[in-house]
């Protein structure tokens, strides 16, 4: 079989073994979102609260989860980036798992009072550490076993694990809401939080049948891992890494949907009120859209020559569209408000399938795990956590929606301006390789030249050479962890030092 032949087969089951893993995680991660829109601030906070407080204090105990994720992606970003993709994906799936199956068997405040929140809020973290650790190896394990310029497309598996989880999420909810409600209060939504048990299963199945992308085999195989790659990462690339983070605040205006607007249309004071399973149901029918649109965006990205034009003309619609969106749901017309969601969907839905292939590219190997971990997290937890608790302080403190459909828009600024800064510093060509791919091919080639050189000298009995040549399989090694990586640029995003060949042990 042809290497062609080896490379795509390999890159379709990781990709395919990366979405079906990503999509479990993000079951678990929003289920707990669509929770506390509806459920925790009536079973974990005092019923004496005043209203929409148990809601606002169970949207803080979701935000906890963000705050954890950096964390998650500079532990499982280290452990990924020193002893491979694989292992890492294998105990961030255990981890969200188990923190969910937990939630599910939690008794609530007027069982054992003030532990209830407590011990939630503490799940929640451990749920935030190990995705703080999943996307970034799932984009990484997609990306990495790509052909040669199709990193960014292949990155969209990963990527459409986020709506087909949070659709699974929802369509659970949706059938369980369909409960008298005090039987769904009781006890009926705790059944979306254990089938994660058989999840956890199906998972492990799939991820432990992975490989490892090919450029991470040859960093392990000689040795050349960096000591604290987070160090590396801050210390060469922080500018890239607050650039991706930049980036990424976009992608988070699905916690206004999912979230907050879930709790805002069915707040029984509106005159114009939604039931649950309404407004659940336009949700889930969002998502599906979400769920078809999405991989064009990567498709786009993958076919324009200039990624700048693309982005741009993807990111503009979002600033009409999803302030529109709050609207149209005021209205109180399930048609208008399924029309407007829908349609504000798919700006954000097309710009997060190549996001994460973006970023990724722009990190060398040996921290691209960390890298890209940090980016994703460190918007997470000062964007993404807070958004549902922002949007309803903002709802609940002036009585309006106008700022919270100003906040949607101002996301999309802010992700149009960085990702454009990031793609002039990196590369705006998925067909290309990117500045820091570049480097590190260089690097590899040196290495191989080397490696090679030392083995025809052997061989023909050159005094001096050495006395043993390396198995023909380490053809693709490359320098141990004291050499200077081509790869590794200036946190200013200076260009890339010339490649030199590594020391070959």
């Amino acid at each position: 079989m042809s290497d062609s032949v080896n490379t795509a087969k390999r890159a379709r089951k990781a990709g395919i073994a990366s979405f079906i893993g990503t999509t479990i995680e993000w079951y678990d991660f929003y289920i707990y979102g669509t929770a506390s829109a509806l459920v925790f601030g009536h079973v974990f906070f005092p019923d004496t609260l005043p209203a929409g407080v148990g809601t606002l204090l169970s949207f803080v105990t979701m935000w906890a989860g963000f705050l954890a994720r950096p964390l998650g992606g500079i532990i499982f970003g280290h452990f990924g980036d020193k002893y491979g993709r694989k292992k890492t994906l294998v105990v961030t799936l255990v981890m969200m798992g188990a923190a969910s199956f937990l939630v599910g068997l939690l008794p609530g405040y007027a069982t054992i009072g003030i532990a209830a929140p407590i011990l939630l809020t503490g799940l929640r973290i451990l749920q935030g550490i190990a995705v703080g650790g999943e996307w970034g190896g799932s984009v990484l394990i997609a990306s990495e076993n790509a052909p040669k310029g199709k990193g960014v497309l292949y990155s969209a598996f990963a990527q459409q694990g986020s709506p087909a989880g949070n659709l699974i999420s929802s369509g659970m909810f949706f059938v369980l809401a369909l409960m008298p409600t005090p039987q769904f209060l009781l006890f009926g939504w705790r059944i979306a939080f254990l089938a994660s048990i058989f999840l956890i299963v199906i998972g492990l199945v799939i991820r432990l049948k992975l490989e490892e992308p090919e450029n991470m085999k040859v960093v392990k195989q000689k040795d050349a891992v960096v000591k604290v790659p987070a160090l590396e990462a801050i210390k060469k690339h922080w500018v890239l890494i607050l650039l991706g983070a930049g980036a990424l605040p976009l992608i988070q205006v699905t916690y206004l949907k999912t979230t907050f607007a879930t709790a805002w249309a069915t707040d029984s004071t509106h005159s114009w009120g939604y039931s649950s399973s309404t407004f659940l149901g336009i949700v889930t029918i969002a998502l599906v859209v979400q769920f078809i649109v999405q991989p064009f965006g990567a498709i786009i990205l993958d076919r324009v020559k200039d990624m700048r034009k693309a982005i741009f003309w993807i990111i503009v619609p979002e600033f009409v569209l999803m302030p529109l969106m709050f609207f149209a749901i005021e209205l109180g017309h399930p048609g208008i408000a399924l029309a407007a969601m829908a349609a504000a969907t798919v700006p954000h839905s097309l710009f997060y399938a190549g996001i994460g292939g973006i970023i990724a590219r722009a990190f060398p190997t040996r921290v691209r795990y960390t890298g890209i971990s940090l980016a994703y997290q460190l918007c997470s937890m000062t964007v993404g956590g807070g958004t549902a608790a922002a949007a309803q302080w903002m709802y609940t403190s002036s009585g309006s929606i106008v700022p919270v459909a100003i906040l949607s828009a101002g996301y999309a600024l802010v992700s149009l301006v960085c990702t454009l800064i990031l793609l002039n510093k990196t590369g705006w060509t998925a067909s290309e390789s990117s500045k820091a791919e570049a480097a590190d091919e260089a690097e590899f080639a040196a290495a191989r030249a080397a490696v090679k050189a030392e083995r025809d000298a052997d061989s023909k009995g050159v005094p001096g050479a050495t006395a043993s040549a390396p198995a023909a399989d380490s053809a693709d090694a490359v320098g141990t962890s004291d050499s200077v990586s081509a790869a590794d640029t200036t946190g200013a995003g200076s260009e890339s030092a010339p490649a030199r060949a590594p020391v070959t042990p």
